[in-house]
């Protein structure tokens, strides 16, 4: 169910979490091992776990994973990426992507940099 306070970034990233529980229920084990890998793989280390957001975020652009990419997005501004960090970032993507890559960019990066930082939205 979407809550009607709920911006729809947030929303969107209810329904993963929802999905994901869902799936986690019905396949505890393959979910479970995924979940490890997955945590292991973002943990502190040589890199940092803000540089390690970054890179899933580029990522996903290039995959044109929607999901992932504002997943990612709020690990980047959980992580207290900056807007300038996160545009790079994303400029590395649409190198690599090219225009699909940077469509992304121009419109789902930035409308949920806004919803997740409404105090500061992007120009």
């Amino acid at each position: 169910m979407r809550e009607q306070n709920m911006n729809v970034t947030e929303q969107v990233l209810r329904e993963y979490k929802e999905g994901l529980g869902a799936f986690t229920k019905k396949m505890p084990d393959l979910a479970g091992h995924y979940n490890a890998f997955t945590e292991a793989c973002f943990k502190e280390g040589t890199l940092s776990q803000k540089q390690k957001h970054l890179m899933a975020l580029s990522i996903s652009m290039v995959l044109q994973d929607e999901y992932c990419m504002i997943y990612h997005l709020k690990g980047c501004l959980d992580h207290h990426c900056s807007e300038e960090e996160i545009f790079e970032s994303a400029g590395v993507a649409a190198a690599f992507g090219g225009g699909a890559a940077l469509s992304q960019v121009v419109t789902l990066v930035q409308n949920s940099l806004n919803d997740l930082r409404p105090s500061n939205p992007v120009q």
